[in-house]
């Protein structure tokens, strides 16, 4: 480091002796107490420099530029306006020294005449009392100007108050310990930016940049901004000495984009919109930044409005009061020759010829940002000298890194604005203008967008006159999907894409992902191309229902008949009719029949886990029963009539063990045991069936019985069937194995019924069909069996006599001897 600076100290010397310019010195010097530097480029290098030999630029010769002329005279009027205040820096002067700064990398003497002590640059290994007489350094204008301006004058914390500067490395105190700014930085104003593409919904944009540090910088801070909006960035390009504008443009309209961002200086944005008016682009908006956006000559040339709309973000146009009169009163004084003893290089202007109004007219942006930087110096002086009682001590020996730090602690008040730096020496003050070229060739204010003390935009779009006939352009890579399709993407871009219609059960919700279709919840549905998904509705059969309230009272009746047959039997307990039925198995059977009718009333209201599993377990598990008296009554009739005299070893085993009781026994255990595994491996719970039905949801039972608990009522079932069909032969009046037979066809057939219909309809209805089966099972019995012998008890006595049943036993067993 210690070599570096011997060197600038020693390149800053030959510099000094090397250079020869005879030049105007009085704009560009005051005398002070105190001494302001300036870096302004009145005139600017539009060309690469290639030289052989290290020598200084002639920054006169070079391209005048009327807006930094402007600016330049504005810091003059400033430290003129402090010096005639009595209230700021009372008894205090201030001067300047300012140099036109016409290259970012040529134009080093003046920076080294800024930090040089009487013609040498001090290293820091020197003591620190022999300090540049310059406090602060207003400038330079540009991004790239500053970088190669700042480093030398961070070492010495030599405050620079840039009023153009907006590259965000400046915010990196780390790097630019004494870098402030009074225009706010690259994000801010694309912030405004992108705040217009999505105020008028455009999506598909191109972005053109300076290839510098500033341009760079722009292009970087739009990419992160854009990241989680709906802008797609279709094409960037970096402008610079080399670009062909003409391919670029043919790129463009290849594209197809509509919205060009032009993020670049003056000279670069005027390049661009004279390339467009002369390869004939039409049909665009073209969006300015602050550099070019009060451009005085582009909205003036032939052809521009061919090109589109120009829309812009600006700084506001703030009256300075009494520049005008300073203007005016400095140019009707003499002008200064070139009598001036030779003093230093790049301070003489070569504009003498330039009138007051044509000053005036020039670009009015960045007034108050260069206003207000030399405010803030100023301000910042006065506090370190202690200001106040209209004296300034005089006893300080003012440091640059004093005002440095009184400087970041701004806070007064300029133009009804309040003058205040950030931790990072960024402005917390200052808006945005939005601007329109309209058809006179004016930059037209249409809207504003405020950053302090709190965000506010706002655009006027009544006053924006399109190109297209008042309609606002579109600017999309493909047109939005109907309602009801997402988004495909197609290749890189998320704004290209197709479209396809979301199915049933899903929704797309354009607002939060437009590019997937989401699928609704299990208790929802929705149409093809539906945005948005609407609830089941749950279906199950109340208790309310009219057939559910006719099955529940055929079950009431049930329970009474059977009561009223149990009490009847009991009665004619002895009588032949009883005992041919079984006896006292009757009233067994009319108990488990009783038993199986509590599962009609389980099928109805809202599904539990106790209703599921009391459907069957009653019915199952006495109708085994049922079925298991039935069988062993069938083997016992078919014993009787035809086994006794054909088996009668056979018979007396039955007889002697009393078979009947151990398998009805042993079937109802079994039964139980199948039915505890079963519920064991899955118990019925409560089930919502989604899958039959897109709008609705049946609510049931998911019940799934092993195979080995129906497989014993099938089997028993199988078994009373075949021993009641052996006995169709009997006595004609003796009909209780016809009438099992004709009870077990009704139950197959009921059940066959069931199943048919189970496989074909899937509604909530089939539970009713179910609970109907049920009954239709009981009844079966109840009215094919028991209710004939009921018959002949109460209307027929004659028959119920034993005298009658041994004749037809007599009869029936002559027949077989024979």
């Amino acid at each position: 480091m210690k070599n570096f600076l011997a060197f600038l100290c020693l390149l800053g010397s030959f510099l000094h002796a090397m250079t020869h310019c005879t030049v105007s010195a009085s704009e560009f010097q005051l005398d002070g107490n105190y001494l302001i530097g300036g870096l302004f480029d009145i005139h600017h290098v539009g060309r690469s420099v290639y030289q052989e030999r290290p020598e200084s630029i002639y920054c006169s010769s070079e391209t005048f530029l009327g807006p930094n002329y402007r600016r330049f005279q504005l810091m003059r009027f400033s430290v003129e306006e402090i010096n005639n205040s009595t209230n700021l820096l009372p008894n205090v002067s201030l001067g300047y020294e300012i140099f036109d700064h016409c290259s970012d990398t040529k134009s080093f003497p003046g920076i080294f005449k800024l930090i040089s002590v009487n013609g040498s640059i001090q290293p820091w290994s020197h003591s620190h009392n022999n300090l540049s007489e310059v406090i602060a350094v207003v400038g330079p204008f540009t991004s790239n100007q500053a970088i190669t301006a700042a480093p030398l004058l961070m070492g010495d914390l030599i405050p620079m108050v840039s009023y153009g500067c907006t590259s965000s490395v400046f915010s990196k105190k780390n790097q630019y310990p004494a870098f402030l700014r009074t225009v706010p930085p690259n994000k801010d104003t694309l912030d405004v930016i992108v705040e217009i593409i999505l105020h008028f919904n455009w999506r598909w944009v191109a972005f053109l940049n300076s290839d510098n540090d500033f341009g760079i910088d722009g292009l970087e801070l739009f990419r992160k901004r854009i990241i989680n909006t709906d802008i797609c960035l279709a094409y960037t390009n970096g402008l610079n000495e080399r670009t062909n504008y003409s391919q670029m443009l043919k790129q463009i309209e290849a594209q197809k984009v509509n919205i060009i961002i032009v993020f670049a200086p003056k000279s670069y944005a005027e390049a661009v919109i004279e390339s467009a008016i002369q390869l004939n682009v039409t049909n665009k908006v073209w969006i300015a930044d602050d550099g070019w956006s009060l451009n005085k000559r582009l909205p003036k040339m032939k052809g521009i409005r061919n090109i589109g709309t120009v829309l812009g973000v600006s700084q506001p146009v703030v009256t300075i009061p009494g520049f005008s009169d300073f203007i005016y009163s400095t140019k009707s004084q003499t002008p200064y020759g070139d009598l001036e003893q030779q003093k230093f290089c790049n301070q003489v202007c070569n504009c003498n010829n330039l009138s007051a109004d044509e000053i005036l007219a020039s670009d009015p942006s960045f007034s108050f940002p260069v206003y207000s930087a030399v405010y803030a110096i100023a301000h910042a002086l006065h506090n370190t000298l202690k200001c106040g009682a209209g004296r300034c001590a005089d006893n300080i020996t003012v440091h640059p890194h004093m005002v440095l730090e009184e400087l970041k602690k701004s806070n007064f008040t300029l133009l009804n604005q309040s003058i205040q730096f950030n931790e990072n020496g960024d402005p917390k003050f200052g808006s945005y203008s939005i601007v329109f070229w309209n058809h006179s060739g004016d930059a037209e204010e249409i809207g504003f967008y405020h950053f302090h003390p709190s965000v506010h935009f706002y655009i006027n779009n009544t006053k924006i006159q399109w190109y297209t006939d008042g309609e606002v352009p579109t600017a999309l890579c493909s047109p939005e999907c109907p309602v009801g399709y997402a988004k495909k993407q197609t290749g890189i871009h998320k704004c290209c894409f197709g479209c396809e219609i979301c199915p049933s059960d899903a929704y797309v919700n354009s607002t939060e992902d437009p590019y997937n279709c989401i699928s609704c919840k299990d208790t929802e549905w929705s149409k093809e191309g539906s945005t948005s998904c609407s609830l089941r509705l749950e279906e199950y059969i109340p208790f309310t229902d009219t057939v559910a309230i006719a099955i529940m009272v055929g079950a009431c009746i049930f329970v009474v008949l059977s009561l009223a047959m149990s009490v009847l039997f009991a009665i004619n307990y002895n009588t032949p009719v009883v005992r041919s039925a079984g006896g006292p198995m009757c009233f067994l059977i009319l108990g488990c029949l009783t038993l199986c009718s509590i599962s009609v009333f389980f099928y109805f209201g809202v599904p539990t886990t106790a209703s599921c599993v009391l459907r069957f377990l009653p019915f199952l598990l006495f109708y085994t029963v049922c079925l298991a008296c039935f069988a062993v009554r069938s083997f016992q009739i078919v014993c009787i009539f035809k086994m006794a005299a054909k088996f009668p070893k056979l018979h007396s085993l039955w007889m002697k063990y009393n078979g009947q009781q151990l398998l009805i026994t042993l079937a109802f255990v079994a039964q139980a045991l199948l039915l505890i595994i079963s519920y064991c491996v899955e118990p019925p719970s409560p089930y919502r069936n989604t899958l039959i039905y897109q709008d609705r949801i049946i609510l049931g039972c998911n019940i799934n019985l092993v195979a080995s608990s129906v497989v014993l009522p099938i089997l028993l079932c199988f078994l009373c069937f075949i021993f009641s069909n052996m006995g169709k032969d009997l006595p004609k009046n003796y009909n209780e194995a016809k009438a099992i037979t004709f009870c077990l066809l009704l139950l197959i057939l009921t059940w066959i019924i069931f199943v048919t219909e189970y496989m074909l309809y899937k509604g909530k209805h089939v539970y009713t069909f179910n609970a109907v089966a049920v009954l239709s099972s009981l009844y079966s019995f109840l009215l094919w069996y028991f209710l004939p012998k009921c018959y002949i008890i109460i209307f027929q006595p004659h028959k119920n006599t034993q005298q009658y049943f041994q004749g037809l036993i007599q009869n029936y067993t002559k027949t077989i001897s024979q």
